[in-house]
């Protein structure tokens, strides 16, 4: 793991996995096609499954992989799926050597050690294998005055909360150092509906609202919660939100990389 990175995930395991967003069927079917095979995929730092369960319904097999027991303890079930607790910088002996048509990391890549998990990645995949390094960046919400009240909390109210690697996210990993054969990927959106509650309750997951909570400033959560009630109307109201998809699409161990 990089210096600043704490795993903030390793407890409410639980509300990591009511509401984080998972993601399209549409990705994990393109990642396959560009894959050499869709024998065996690998997730790393797979947190509770929300990438993991979804590139299940491309591949014959997906191990997920994350440090944290209670990610994995909350981790959602697929039958083509079967998680272990280890780290992306050590992948599990039991991943062979040139077997791995396919590494992935969901919204987890600025959290690791990257000369060591690249050097794993190289170690386990086949020949001309896809290493996909994926996150989804700010959402949006359909209503204009909500919209600009969550931009504030995100930008604004958490701004000294946010940890530096952060800064990767938002620049979609484009200065992340990535020693492979890029491959030139649009990624779908993230689209879904949500209540008021669920909404808080996906803010809550954030390192940055965590932070500030140790620091005594819970209130930053309360006063948005708040303030979006205010504008919200009737909580039970469901608001389309979208995650813009980016992040970096490799080819491993081919001439050039």
């Amino acid at each position: 793991m990089t210096p600043d990175a704490r795993n903030w995930f390793d407890e409410g395991g639980q509300a990591y996995a009511q509401f984080r967003p998972t993601y399209p069927a549409s990705l994990a079917s393109e990642l396959a096609q560009l894959a050499p095979s869709t024998d065996l995929a690998v997730d790393t730092g797979c947190g509770n499954g929300q990438f993991t369960t979804t590139l299940g319904t491309a591949f014959d097999q997906v191990i997920g992989l994350d440090p944290s027991e209670e990610q994995i303890a909350n981790a959602a079930p697929h039958p083509r799926v079967a998680y272990q607790q280890a780290p992306a910088e050590s992948l599990p002996a039991s991943i062979r050597n040139d077997s791995v048509s396919l590494v992935s990391a969901a919204q987890a890549a600025h959290w690791f050690d990257l000369p060591r998990f690249y050097d794993e990645v190289t170690r386990v995949s086949v020949r001309g294998g896809v290493i996909a390094l994926l996150c989804y960046g700010v959402l949006h919400l359909d209503d204009p005055a909500i919209d600009e009240r969550a931009q504030r909390f995100y930008a604004e109210d958490l701004d000294a909360y946010w940890p530096p690697s952060r800064r990767l996210v938002e620049r979609e990993y484009r200065d992340l150092s990535f020693p492979f054969e890029e491959i030139e990927f649009r990624a779908p959106s993230i689209q879904k509906r949500l209540t008021l509650d669920a909404l808080l309750g996906y803010f809550s997951t954030w390192s940055a609202v965590r932070a500030a909570r140790e620091a005594g400033q819970a209130r930053l959560l309360e006063d948005v919660g708040r303030d979006l009630a205010d504008l919200w109307g009737d909580p039970a109201t469901e608001r389309l939100t979208t995650w813009p998809i980016g992040g970096r699409v490799g080819r491993v161990g081919t001439a050039g990389a």
